[in-house]
């Protein structure tokens, strides 16, 4: 045995992949009467999903099948197994993938998580999970602070309530500690250095937020990264305009994720004729900072796409839609980006959110399904490379990989079915069948 496939097999046991890891192939199938036992009979419905290509942690299993019982993936096989009792899905040959996570999203299908009502968080998870996302953390953007705390309560409403759409998993909050330089569509009169104070009273009144943004370079930064770390709130840099000293120190006190990469952050600067690598270089310096890519084919062009893949690898970039209320809306369409009393304007053309000057992109209208597709075909990146971007990856990187991410028994019964064109087939949330395109 060579040390790769005994660190695949290492892998998989730590995965809870231990009966799939003997023989010549790494997978091997385990009787059902075997799992059985194990089996919750509290939750969601016994299914079988079989005739399709299973894509696990390392490779496609061709003729594959999954079973789910009590919400959970109870079995994961190389061929069709009998489950009596069980609702039989059968894919049709086509793929069966772990559901998508995207950690970016302010709204869809007409709503914004900022709209500040139940029912915009519940349309636009729905909206995202007929295109392949499964979990989701809603993003707000710099705004007023009793809007936020407004939509704070209502994201907890619409938490308990939200059984058709893409799982919430928490909050990120995307500004205000920017730079205005790097600001983007971020409304510049919110942008200004982090305040302990008022950090400090907005996550005492809530547990909802899992990610805050700001600017490393930015006054106060680096004690309000310690201090969201202390509350276990993951900081990440966006919107910067730091050089690399700033990205190494505020890395070194516990930012390890590039908001959107590119977007919103600088480069190679000049400063008295002495060339300063910026943001970007900085994030393929550092080999421990995983980075968001927005790869609907309209922020990053194909060469960029290829840079950052052959640069992070797979297991360092997380797709992201970084979608406003316009996702899913077609070209022509006049939006706001944010709220409905405080948001821009915004126009949707060329299969992008811009500012009605067109000087700068203001937010994606991208899905996941997009994402996966897009980065495949025009940056020849494999797919289960792709899905993983999508699914392991972003869990991983937010720590729920022990429940996230991948087909793997023991975890949340997440599971798409998509075609070669990653059209997707059927969304399964938590051994909920949500969304059925036949």
């Amino acid at each position: 045995m060579n040390k790769n496939t005994e660190n695949r097999r290492e892998f998989m046991q730590k995965m809870g992949l231990a009966s799939l890891a003997a023989g010549s192939g790494l997978l091997s199938t385990n009787s059902f009467a075997q799992s059985n036992s194990s089996m919750s009979s509290s939750g969601g419905g016994r299914i079988k999903i079989f005739n399709g290509r299973v894509l696990t942690p390392y490779r496609e299993l061709p003729n594959g099948c999954i079973v789910v019982d009590g919400g959970k993936i109870v079995e994961v096989s190389e061929k069709n197994i009998d489950v009596p009792g069980a609702l039989e899905i059968d894919a049709g040959g086509k793929f069966i993938s772990p559901g998508f996570i995207d950690l970016h999203c302010h709204g869809g299908g007409g709503h914004s998580f900022l709209d500040g009502t139940v029912n915009a968080f519940l349309k636009a998870a729905e909206l995202h999970a007929r295109h392949g996302t499964t979990s989701m953390y809603p993003t707000a953007l710099s705004g007023d602070k009793e809007e936020l705390y407004k939509n704070l309560d209502i994201y907890e409403q619409a938490n308990k309530v939200n059984k058709a759409g893409a799982e919430f998993l928490g909050v990120f909050l995307e500004g205000p500690y920017y730079s205005m330089e790097q600001r983007g569509a971020q409304n510049p009169k919110y942008i200004r250095n982090p305040d302990p104070k008022e950090y400090k009273e907005i996550l005492s009144r809530t547990s909802v937020i899992k990610r805050w943004d700001s600017a490393p370079e930015r006054e106060g930064s680096l004690e309000f990264i310690r201090y969201l770390r202390s509350k276990g709130v993951m900081p990440s840099m966006g919107h910067t305009s730091a050089v690399y000293d700033d990205v190494m120190l505020a890395f070194e006190n516990g930012v390890s994720l590039a908001t959107h990469l590119y977007s919103g952050m600088a480069g190679v600067t000049r400063r008295n004729s002495f060339r300063f690598p910026g943001g970007v270089e900085s994030a393929f310096l550092i080999e421990e900072m995983n980075v968001e890519v927005i790869s609907d084919g309209r922020h990053l062009p194909a060469p960029l796409l290829k840079l950052i893949y052959k640069t992070k690898g797979a297991d360092r970039i997380a797709l992201v839609t970084d979608s406003m209320r316009a996702a899913g809306l077609p070209d022509g369409q006049e939006s706001i980006l944010g709220s409905l009393t405080n948001g821009i304007k915004v126009i949707v053309e060329d299969g992008v959110a811009k500012l009605p000057d067109r000087t700068s992109f203001a937010g994606s209208v991208a899905t996941t399904d997009r994402l996966v597709r897009t980065i495949s075909t025009i940056a020849d990146v494999p797919l289960k490379d792709a899905v993983r971007m999508m699914s392991i990856t972003p869990a991983n990187i937010m720590g729920i990989a022990d429940r996230k991410g991948s087909l793997v028994p023991g975890k949340d019964a997440d599971i798409l079915i998509f075609d070669n064109d990653i059209q997707i087939d059927k969304t399964i949330i938590g051994g909920n069948v949500v969304y059925s395109r036949v």
